[in-house]
């Protein structure tokens, strides 16, 4: 029963020492990081010879996953934007999103009236200002450190991970029908992405970053009711998404999208010509996506959208054949697409969109 004398039996499975001696022991750090298929050991040689850290939000804020922190609000799951205080409960949502309740969405209380919250706002708007840019030091609790020995890290360049989380937050506001929000979220980011322009020049991944977000500037000035604003926006997205030498059909769509909405814009202004020069580009645009992605069902449906615009403004300026030959070709193209049966929603369009161009062909 001696411990000492049982530690020095050379078949005790209880013996520490013998058991970090044994080769295959799991327990041995030693034996881990030299076996090859050790994952953590390899993290760690990586990162020793790189020397990159990564960025990381201290609140959890994560640009990739759904996530709700401590500065967003409830309501539109965004982060807060002018905040207003319940009174008496004080529970703390966006302006916009708490002016649509008479009690309380948490807790239930009745809303005595609302307080802007200038203190917390002013956290939120810092927190932002500095997401994505907090700079860690390189830590080994393993390796000893000499004294005065200095060791260059690189910080990650994080700004388009910046960008990523404030379209995130600015597409969950928009969605809430907090626009204005949403509208602050952007301009935050297309900022950022001019102050790299500046610095990089206009490289085909900044100007298509660029032109997505006024984009969606343009969408949020149209649903405040600014025509004019969102016509400018969507030119600048246009303006910036043509720089672009790229088959992304993501970006040729978004691109298309821009050119029908100011040519929407147009139309409704009554200045035909204006509409159908951009409706026209929009087609254009799209046909020369197709041409070498003829098999996406997606692409194909929107050329027909597009044609479908054209003669409609054909018509208007009384060019019936025009009109009638855009409609039939529009007609003939959705016929001949062959859509697969898991994609119902594609489907569902391509039925909608035939039946349209087949009233306004029995019209003639």
């Amino acid at each position: 029963m001696s411990k000492e004398v049982q530690n020095k039996q050379p078949g005790c499975p209880m013996s520490k020492e013998l058991q970090n001696k044994q080769q295959g022991c799991p327990m041995s750090k030693d034996v881990q990081n030299k076996q090859q298929g050790c994952p953590m050991s390899k993290v760690k040689q990586d990162s020793a010879e790189s020397n990159v850290i990564s960025a990381k939000c201290p609140f959890g804020y994560d640009s990739q996953t759904f996530k709700l922190g401590p500065f967003s609000c409830l309501i539109c799951q965004a982060l807060l934007f002018e905040c207003s205080r319940c009174v008496p409960c004080t529970h703390v949502f966006c302006k916009a999103c708490i002016s649509r309740f008479n009690d309380c969405p948490l807790c239930g209380a009745d809303i005595e009236k609302t307080e802007a919250d200038t203190n917390l706002q002013s956290v939120v708007d810092r927190f932002i200002d500095g997401h994505a840019r907090i700079k860690r030091g390189l830590v080994d609790t393993d390796e000893k450190q000499v004294v005065g020995e200095k060791k260059t890290i690189i910080y990650e360049d994080v700004s388009l991970e910046r960008g990523a989380f404030l379209v995130q937050q600015a597409m969950r506001a928009f969605r809430a029908n907090n626009v204005e929000s949403a509208k602050s979220r952007l301009s935050i980011c297309a900022q950022d992405i001019r102050e790299q322009l500046e610095v990089a020049g206009n490289t085909s991944e900044l100007c298509s970053q660029l032109g997505a977000v006024l984009g969606m500037l343009g969408d949020c000035c149209r649903a405040m009711g600014d025509g004019s604003s969102a016509v400018s926006y969507f030119d600048e997205s246009v303006n910036f998404l043509s720089k672009v030498q790229t088959d992304d059909l993501e970006v040729t769509h978004t691109l298309s999208v821009s050119l029908n909405k100011i040519g929407d814009f147009k139309y409704y202004e009554g200045d035909l010509k204006a509409a159908r020069d951009h409706y026209f580009r929009a087609l254009e645009v799209r046909r020369n996506a197709i041409k070498d992605s003829s098999n996406a069902p997606s692409q194909v449906l929107d050329v027909a959208v597009s044609l479908a615009k054209v003669a409609d403004v054909d018509r208007n300026l009384d060019a019936e054949d025009a009109a009638t030959e855009g409609f039939q070709e529009a007609i003939n193209l959705l016929k001949s697409l062959k859509i697969n049966s898991e994609e119902n929603a594609l489907e569902q369009r391509r039925l909608s969109v035939l039946d349209f161009l087949n009233n306004q062909l029995a019209k003639k």
